[in-house]
């Protein structure tokens, strides 16, 4: 079983920076596809970015070129680097786990943590 217990969200004017971190129980952290999702109120919960276990990287367009996602087999963690934040990213940031990478972009992932919120205010 894979637990993720995420940090790191919090307040933050538009166009300032945040860095959320994913901490991962268990052995077997490298052969997970990791990703980051959110949600806003009153909205579904979308794909932000996702980290394959073969070092493949994707995000959504409306992060591109803003947001990095990046893991450290190692520390069993994951990392999402916000730049240039909007208001329109405020959402609650979920961390999720599969071995499916398929699985895992689609919102199927087995294992998500708790969330941490981020606010952007204007």
């Amino acid at each position: 079983q894979v637990q993720l217990v995420e940090s790191g969200g919090g307040l933050v004017q538009a166009g300032g920076s945040l860095r959320l971190s994913c901490a991962a129980s268990g052995r077997t952290f490298s052969t997970y596809a990791m990703g980051w999702f959110r949600q806003a109120p009153g909205s579904d919960r979308d794909f932000v970015a996702t980290h394959t276990s073969d070092d493949r990287i994707y995000y959504a367009g409306s992060v591109k070129g803003r947001f990095t996602i990046s893991r450290d087999n190692a520390k069993n963690t994951v990392y999402l680097q916000m730049n240039a934040l909007k208001p329109e990213d405020t959402a609650v940031y979920y961390c999720a786990a599969d071995i499916s990478p398929v699985h895992l972009s689609a919102g199927r992932a087995d294992h998500w943590g708790q969330g941490t919120q981020v606010t952007v205010s204007s």
